[in-house]
């Protein structure tokens, strides 16, 4: 569905997008067209993303975050992007909804995708992250988060897990809305 390499977004496609996510049906039409130039193949290979993904960080190696939010957004497991996965994971990290961007920060710090985060799959994500901060910041940031480690310890406090447990998604979601830093641990967002 959202995979044919010409023509006009399917009536089904349209419908679709319009009850999954908050956007008209102009904007869904625009969008489409504008990935299929794009992306005349109809998909998005991790490479492709990447190469886009790094234009946001250009001081920074955004390969192993983009990677993981690669992975997030594919949601069929195949490999690649297609227009439908796409728009959906625009529609969950843009969205208004603090809610609908914690589950797709979920969904990213699951690194094995079972429903439940580690440690380990804490302090992966945490290393990609600071891996976005350009190294002339990393002197600017407390002395509790300087490091990928240190950052991941913090964030796993807020939780109140021990280093064996496992944290469900709606532990998440409501560990990091009761604590900004927790919000601000979780991304990095360059110029803030």
């Amino acid at each position: 569905m959202g995979n044919a390499k010409s023509g006009a977004v399917s009536k089904e496609l349209l419908l679709d997008l319009k009850l999954t996510t908050k956007f008209s049906e102009a904007e869904i039409t625009q969008w489409y067209e504008n990935f299929q130039k794009q992306c005349p193949s109809g998909r998005i290979t991790p490479a492709e993303f990447e190469a886009i993904y790094s234009r946001f960080f250009p001081e920074s190696d955004a390969k192993s975050y983009s990677q993981h939010v690669f992975r997030s957004f594919d949601t069929n497991d195949d490999g690649t992007l297609d227009f439908r996965e796409y728009i959906v994971a625009l529609h969950m990290t843009s969205s208004g909804k603090m809610t609908l961007k914690l589950e797709w920060a979920f969904s990213l710090f699951d690194v094995d995708k079972n429903g439940f985060l580690t440690k380990s799959e804490v302090c992966e994500i945490c290393q990609a992250i600071f891996k976005l901060i350009p190294k002339d910041k990393v002197a600017d940031l407390p002395n509790d988060e300087n490091t990928a480690e240190k950052r991941a310890d913090k964030l796993w406090g807020f939780f109140k897990k021990d280093e064996k447990d496992r944290v469900a998604e709606g532990d998440f979601i409501d560990g990091v809305m009761a604590n900004a830093d927790a919000m601000r641990l979780i991304q990095y967002e360059p110029n803030k």
